[in-house]
């Protein structure tokens, strides 16, 4: 298969830091990557609804839901670009990793086996001096790919709170240069690490 990116944008403001370090980190793909960005705030999923004990989910065929399951399930990566939001992802970005839920209870659609050996990476915006505030964002997206025996490419952190300003950061755009570059190990829940 053709790596294929798929970038989520889950910030509450256009073009914002988070998006415009995950685009300076895309500038660095090789031309053959195909990319594809959905912004969740542009065409917003609606609320999850949990049927795991009440119905299947029946698999979307139109509307923001069933795009982002076909991309989802078309890329080979898939980079999460979520702004530091009281410590973990946005409201619009945990939504989308909700819909992997009833994705997972799909008829016909076996997401996990889908899933399995893809890529999941991170990108967010924070604040906060000190890059510890973002360990909660960082075992959210390690624990969704360990659950899916996908492999994480880990989380492009980039300092910034005002428009633009983790283009002022530069040792962020360095790490965006090689970060999707790197090696993705399989990603392991802490209880297994040793």
């Amino acid at each position: 298969m053709a790596r294929r990116s798929l970038f989520v944008l889950g910030s509450a403001r256009p073009e914002g830091n988070t998006e415009l370090l995950a685009r300076r980190a895309a500038e660095q793909l090789p031309p053959d990557v195909e990319q594809q960005w959905i912004d969740l705030t542009s065409d917003p999923l609606p609320d999850f609804e949990d049927l795991r004990h009440d119905s299947d989910h029946a698999r979307p065929t139109e509307g923001p839901v069933a795009e982002l399951l076909d991309a989802t399930l078309a890329a080979t990566d898939v980079v999460i670009a979520s702004p530091l939001y009281w410590y973990s992802v946005s409201a619009q970005t945990k939504r989308y990793l909700d819909y992997w839920s009833g994705w997972l209870r799909t008829p016909g659609l076996d997401f996990k086996a889908a899933m399995t050996g893809r890529t999941l990476w991170g990108v967010t915006a924070l604040a906060h001096e000190e890059p510890e505030v973002a360990d909660p964002l960082a075992g959210t997206l390690n624990n969704s790919a360990a659950y899916l025996g996908m492999r994480f490419g880990g989380v492009l952190l980039g300092n910034g709170s005002k428009p633009g300003d983790v283009l002022k950061d530069t040792e962020a755009l360095a790490r965006a240069k090689t970060f999707f570059a790197q090696e993705a190990p399989l990603a392991r829940f802490p209880y297994e690490a040793g």
